[in-house]
C-alpha cells in the first residue's frame, strides 16, 4: 500500500493481463479527483532534485499527471511542465491548479515536433505499455534527456499489515484490494521497476538503465489514512455500502494501534538517459 497495481507480478507465464491492460482501473481515479489530490502522498524532494540535476534542461513531460501532484513539485524546482493525462476529470483539476495538460493516453500522444529534457511518471507507468511508452518517450526526448518513472511503496507497521489483511480477507476475498497484501509493497514496485527497465532496453534508444531508491516516512492519523484509502485502485469501483464496511474495518484497526501510525515509504525509480 497505498497504491499497488493490479495483483502481484506474474510467476511463470502470465495468467491475467499485466497492469497496463487494466484500462478500466487506470481511468477510474478521476471519480473523486479532489480527494485524490488531497490525500495521495507527495514525492521526496531528493528525487525531484536528482532528476532535475540529471537532465540537460528544464522542459518536462509528466506522464499520467493526474491532478498534478508530481508536476507541481517539478514546477517548484524550476521546471516547465506539460502534463499528459488520459482522464479528463483529473486533467481538469490539474488545470485549475495552474498546469498545462493534454488529454491522451501517452502511447498515442502526439508531441507535435516538440522535444523535452525529461519524461517523468509518478505512480502511473504501470498503466502504460512499457515498451511502447519507452519508445514514445525516446521520440519525445532530446539527446541526453532522461526518462524517470517512480512509485511510492509504503509499508505500515507489521501489526497493521496483519490487521488490514484480515479486513480484506473478510470483506473482499480474492479481490485486487486483498491481493495488495500478498507481498511487501517494495517487492511489488521493484518488479514494476524491472518491467520498466525491460521496456527501456527494448526501445533501444536509451543508455544503461539505473535503479534509484529514496527512503522516507510519513505519519498518518486515522482520518488521514481513511481519506487516502478510497483513492487506490482496489477501492475506486466498490459499491458505497461495501466501501463503508471496508473503511470501518480499516479505521478500527488503526484505532486499535493507537489512532495513527508511521508509514515507511521507499520511492522506487527506474531511469535512463536518451542516447
Amino acid at each position: 500500500m497505498p497504491t499497488l497495481p493490479p495483483g502481484p507480478p506474474e510467476q511463470g507465464p502470465p495468467r491475467e493481463p499485466t497492469p497496463h491492460q487494466h484500462r478500466d482501473v487506470a481511468e477510474s481515479f478521476g471519480a473523486d479527483a479532489a480527494r485524490y489530490d488531497r490525500a495521495r502522498p507527495r514525492y521526496p524532494q531528493a528525487l525531484v532534485d536528482r532528476v532535475v540535476g540529471a537532465c540537460p534542461g528544464p522542459d518536462v513531460v509528466d506522464v499520467g499527471t493526474g491532478t498534478g501532484i508530481a508536476a507541481r513539485q517539478f514546477q517548484a524546482a524550476g521546471c516547465r511542465v506539460l502534463g499528459v493525462e488520459v482522464d479528463p476529470r483529473m486533467a481538469a483539476l490539474a488545470r485549475r491548479r495552474g498546469l498545462t495538460v493534454e488529454v491522451a493516453a501517452f502511447e498515442e500522444w502526439n508531441p507535435a515536433g516538440r522535444v523535452f529534457d525529461a519524461v517523468v511518471s509518478g505512480q502511473t507507468w504501470h498503466w502504460v505499455d512499457p515498451v511502447a511508452g519507452a519508445a514514445r518517450a525516446a521520440r519525445t526526448l532530446r539527446p541526453g534527456g532522461r526518462l524517470a518513472v517512480f512509485w511510492n511503496a509504503g509499508e505500515p507497521p507489521a501489526d497493521l499489515v496483519r490487521a488490514f489483511a484480515e479486513v480484506y480477507r473478510r470483506l473482499l476475498p480474492d479481490s485486487l484490494a486483498a491481493r495488495q497484501w500478498a507481498m511487501p509493497a517494495g517487492d511489488a514496485y521493484a518488479a514494476l521497476a524491472l518491467r520498466a527497465v525491460d521496456g527501456m532496453r527494448a526501445a533501444g534508444s536509451f543508455g544503461t538503465p539505473e535503479h534509484w531508491r529514496f527512503a522516507w516516512e510519513r505519519d498518518y492519523s486515522r482520518d488521514e489514512w481513511l481519506d487516502q484509502v478510497p483513492t487506490t485502485g482496489g477501492h475506486t469501483g466498490l459499491p458505497a455500502p461495501l466501501l463503508e464496511e471496508v473503511l470501518a474495518g480499516v479505521g478500527a484497526a488503526v484505532d486499535a494501534a493507537g489512532g495513527g501510525f508511521t508509514m515507511r515509504y521507499t520511492t522506487v525509480v527506474a531511469t535512463a538517459a536518451r542516447t
